[in-house]
Parts: structure tokens; sequence; C-alpha cells
């Protein structure tokens, strides 16, 4: 089956030239040239995943990305922007992008960041369909995270986190006590090499800790490790 590629991008020359490589190598193309059509065929046309431009007129790429994660439309998305810029490289992956390319990049770098996207999403279409459904649950005092469920609750509190955010939360419980090192986090949880991006790690674990610590400064659950990297630490009865 094709797969289909939505485009948002309002730069008409990167959209016909994006456009023109991915139908060369035998994708579906949808165009939008805005945010607000991007969004709308992002649930219309429900493509197999999003090329998604930073700077859009009528809304910007991020209020994109939050929109349909919000909805809980978890097409994987790549954030094109032409800004360098760290903080909204964090951002973007914050809000659940699945990869980040700064303009200018070559045709076949973006060939290459689809397929390994699409690659990664198809994997894990295909582990969840062959698995026996056991519903998953992780407990440790008042936290309890039910990942089959995107669902977490300390006590009677409901907690809101983004989609990266709970992926991460669930890879520290699933690895429960062992030291893991910034570089594993970012390449179990994001898929792919941030060399030098450490910080993604650091501000997503600082928002975990807000959500499940009573006092995210004397963290109990998530610990640092100096020179290493965090251990969800399982309380002491």
């Amino acid at each position: 089956m094709t797969n289909k590629i939505l485009v948002v991008e309002d730069e008409i020359s990167i959209a016909t030239l994006l456009q023109y490589n991915l139908q060369q190598a035998g994708y579906e193309v949808v165009i939008a040239n805005d945010g607000k059509d991007g969004l709308h065929k992002a649930i219309l046309e429900k493509p197999d995943l999003i090329l998604l431009d930073l700077m859009l007129p009528k809304m910007d790429g991020m209020e994109v990305c939050k929109e349909l994660r919000m909805k809980k439309i978890n097409t994987p998305i790549i954030m094109l922007t032409a800004k360098d810029d760290e903080f909204d490289k964090v951002l973007g992956l914050e809000l659940g992008a699945d990869d980040y390319m700064t303009k200018p990049f070559s045709p076949r770098e973006v060939m290459a960041r689809v397929k390994a996207v699409l690659r990664r999403s198809k994997v894990s279409e295909v582990v969840k369909e062959n698995e026996e459904h056991v519903e998953q649950t992780f407990s440790f005092g008042q936290l309890q995270v039910f990942p089959d469920r995107f669902e977490a609750l300390l006590g009677e509190k409901v907690l809101e986190f983004t989609p990266k955010e709970f992926e991460l939360l669930v890879y520290l419980l699933e690895n429960k006590n062992r030291v893991l090192t910034r570089d594993q986090l970012l390449s179990a949880v994001w898929h792919y090499d941030f060399a030098g991006d450490t910080r993604i790690v650091d501000v997503h674990i600082s928002h975990l800790r807000e959500q499940i610590e009573e006092n995210s400064r004397k963290p109990k659950f998530i610990k640092t490790i100096r020179g290493l990297g965090y251990k969800f630490e399982e309380p002491k009865l």
C-alpha cells in the first residue's frame, strides 16, 4: 500500500520540491500551505506521516502539532524550520513531534528521515498487533501508571502528559532501579541520535518531576545520577 505524506509548508518552492521528490519515491502527497488547512487535512486525509513547517500563516506548526496530539492523533510528525534554535527543537519534540529538520536540507536527507520514521511506525504497529493484550500497570505508592490507556494517577488526581513525556515515564518505569544515560533515553524514547541535545531529556525529566513528585527539587522517584543520567527508584517501604 502506498504511504500518504502530508506536507504543510507555506513556501511554494519548498512544498513543490518536497512533493516532486516524495512522488518520485512512490509516495502519495497532499499539500497544505497554512496551519489551519494543515490541521484540517491531517484529520481528514489520515496521512501516514506529516512534514510540518514551524513558521506557518494562520496557525504555526507548534500549535498544529499540539492540537493533533490533544486529539489523540499520533501520526508521525517531522518538523521543518529555518530556525537552528535549541528551544524550538526541544519544544517541538516536547509537543510530540517525532523528528526535526533545519532548513536548508537536501532531498536525500528528507527521504532518509521519512523512510526511517515510517519504518519505526510500522514496526510499532506490528508489535502491538502481535502482542497478546494484557494490560500493564505500574504502581508505586500513590502513583499508578496504565500504559495501554495512556493514563497516570497520583492518588485520585489524573496527571496530564505530552506523548513523549508519557513514553519517557513508561520507559523509566520499565527499567526501574537502573541507571539510564541521557543518550540511552534519547535513543529509546526519540529513536534518533540527537547527539549533543541532551537538554531535551532534562526538560522532559523536569516536567515529569513536577507532576509525580511531592517536591520536584527533592525527588523521591526520579533520581539524578551525577555524571551519568537518571534512575527511577522504587520507594523503599
